[in-house]
């Protein structure tokens, strides 16, 4: 192995475990929560969680295993049934994203009518759509045979052998991702932007607000007016910050091996297979940044996880103190 596939072959397993680790923590705070089981976006959220767990365990590994081996790990029918998976995934990934930004824009731009524009009901159908539409895609690959292990990639994921069946197979892909990362991405633009424009429509009232307050109060501090005039300006910035986050994670992470899978498509284009692993890991980084970016960085995420950090703390220390009161009391009989 070069110096190269072993920095790659580092970065898969640190992604592995990143990603494992923090998606079991935000199912471990679904699981912990009433609170969180009952808002709708949880269940976007549980789905989006799931799809990473699954393409943590089931691609990875294998990718992971076509750097050091540089040939098809197991047999035909594994990486078939990886190839399936890891499509199937990708697509539901995507629009689970999709789906919550949707759920956003609606509580923002429609907060008054939110409860009953997006019930659990209506969560249900727009995840049962997302399960479709992105099994259709893997199903139509499998019956025409364009899974397999695709050395550029070094992974299991859609590809073809045949040169026959090239034009059927450039028409397949190109609508692939324009049903799968141009849709996501039009529809997390469109939404996000509405919502930052709301935001700062509120934060524009705020403001106003706020200097007709300082203006009156002629007596305050000059430190407590700095301290307002700093609040409005993380006040106006916060929004544009999460939305920037959102749409930006999306973009950096899928982008790369979007671009790659449909220039690859083109015979003039040659592409290193360096490149095409990188861009593989971009696309796996999404499962670490997704735990962050919609769940544990939030106040309610955070507050669940520290409370389960202190349970099994002071479980621990329970446990502890009553084995120490039990040797002592044994020690002393044995004194005696």
């Amino acid at each position: 192995m070069s110096i190269w596939e072993l920095i790659l072959a580092f970065v898969v397993v640190v992604l592995m475990l990143v990603a494992l680790l923090a998606n079991v923590l935000v199912l471990l705070c679904f699981l912990y929560s009433a609170d969180i089981r009952k808002q709708v976006p949880g269940l976007f959220i549980l789905n989006l969680t799931f799809c990473n767990l699954l393409m943590t365990v089931s691609s990875m590994p294998l990718t992971l295993a076509g750097i050091i081996y540089k040939s098809q790990p197991g047999g035909d029918q594994i990486c078939h049934a990886v190839g399936f998976l890891e499509t199937f995934l990708t697509t539901n990934s995507m629009l689970s994203m999709a789906a919550l930004s949707i759920d956003r824009w609606i509580a923002v731009v429609f907060p008054l009518s939110y409860h009953s524009k997006m019930r659990y009901r209506d969560a249900a159908l727009i995840l049962s759509y997302t399960w479709l539409h992105s099994v259709s895609f893997p199903i139509v690959a499998a019956s025409l045979s364009w899974v397999g292990f695709h050395h550029l990639y070094a992974s299991c994921t859609l590809y073809n052998k045949r040169p026959e069946d090239r034009t059927q197979f450039v028409i397949f892909t190109g609508v692939f991702h324009a049903l799968s990362f141009l849709l996501s991405l039009i529809i997390l633009c469109f939404t996000y932007l509405k919502v930052l424009k709301v935001a700062r429509f509120h934060c524009k009232r705020i403001d106003v607000i706020t200097m007709q307050t300082l203006v009156l109060l002629v007596d305050i501090h000059p430190s407590v007016r700095e301290r307002c005039l700093e609040e409005q300006k993380r006040r106006r910035q916060r929004a544009t910050k999460k939305i920037s986050t959102f749409i930006g994670t999306f973009i950096l992470c899928f982008a790369p091996y979007v671009i790659t899978r449909l220039v690859e498509l083109s015979s003039v284009v040659h592409i290193n297979s360096h490149w095409g692993i990188i861009s593989k890991c971009l696309a796996y980084s999404k499962a670490v940044s997704d735990p962050f970016v919609y769940s544990l960085l939030r106040h309610q995420y955070k507050k669940t996880w520290k409370d389960i950090i202190n349970k099994i703390l002071k479980r621990s220390s329970i446990n502890s103190s009553a084995l120490t009161e039990s040797h002592n009391r044994n020690t002393s009989q044995l004194n005696e």
